[in-house]
């Protein structure tokens, strides 16, 4: 599906269409040169090595989810409408597509589906990206006007530019916890951890203690075979007899 751009205001036209995370030519020799910064002003990507006479500018940093270019919902919601747009959560933040996803097969689900792409969606979303919402406005009503917000001003995180490798909540536990099967150690991991260290010691020590009174109390005194070879080797020659001749 294509949405015709003279529809579109030019930022976001430019915005929905910039293939992202290429490398900057300008900064090809650079470390971290993958253009992933929307300057909404003059309309371009940018790297972090771009960014210097941008950083009055609205600046949208645009990072990736499951290999595709997403926003983070609080920075889009102050652009455009984003209600009915499936949301998804990585790293304790809401993200929603800018863009349709490719499908690996071409079959409306039975449940709820997207109104353009008919992508399988939970419950109560309508699309999968903005693009996708933003294809059925134009579509059914003809224009963007009444779902465009002025936004004046838009900073890039205050804790500095990430690198917009998004990571799954799931797949990080919460620093300064550590879980046990009781779940009773919480943040104090430090005496629980001394605790469980000093008991499987004592335990280790008991094992072995055991198993060495075990083995001295199974050796044998003088094993046979030791005496054999005792024997063998204390026997001293007699005189050597010859055979008799008949």
């Amino acid at each position: 599906m294509f949405v015709p751009s003279n529809l579109l205001p030019h930022w976001l036209d430019v915005l929905l269409s910039e293939k992202f995370y290429n490398a900057c030519i300008i900064h090809e020799e650079a470390k971290k040169n993958e253009k992933n910064i929307y300057c909404l002003d003059c309309c371009m990507s940018l790297c972090p090595h771009c960014l210097n006479p941008h950083r009055p500018h609205r600046l949208l940093q645009i990072r990736r989810y499951v290999y595709h270019d997403v926003v983070r919902l609080d920075d889009a919601a102050k652009l455009i409408d984003c209600s009915s747009v499936q949301s998804y959560i990585s790293n304790s933040a809401k993200v929603v597509f800018l863009n349709q996803r490719p499908q690996t097969r071409n079959c409306r689900g039975s449940g709820n589906i997207c109104s353009t792409c008919d992508r399988s969606l939970q419950d109560p979303y309508l699309f999968c990206s903005l693009y996708c919402k933003i294809d059925y406005v134009l579509r059914t009503e003809g224009g963007l006007s009444k779902y465009l917000l002025e936004c004046k001003f838009m900073s890039l995180p205050e804790s500095g530019l990430e690198d917009g490798q998004m990571t799954p909540d799931s797949v990080l536990e919460p620093a300064g916890s550590t879980r046990t099967s009781s779940g009773s150690c919480g943040f104090g991991e430090v005496g629980c951890l001394a605790l469980a260290c000093t008991a499987t010691t004592e335990i280790v020590r008991k094992k072995r203690s055991s198993m060495s009174t075990y083995r001295t109390a199974c050796r044998p005194v003088f094993s046979p075979v030791s005496e054999i070879s005792a024997g063998l080797m204390n026997r001293r020659k007699g005189t050597p007899h010859r055979a008799p001749l008949y």
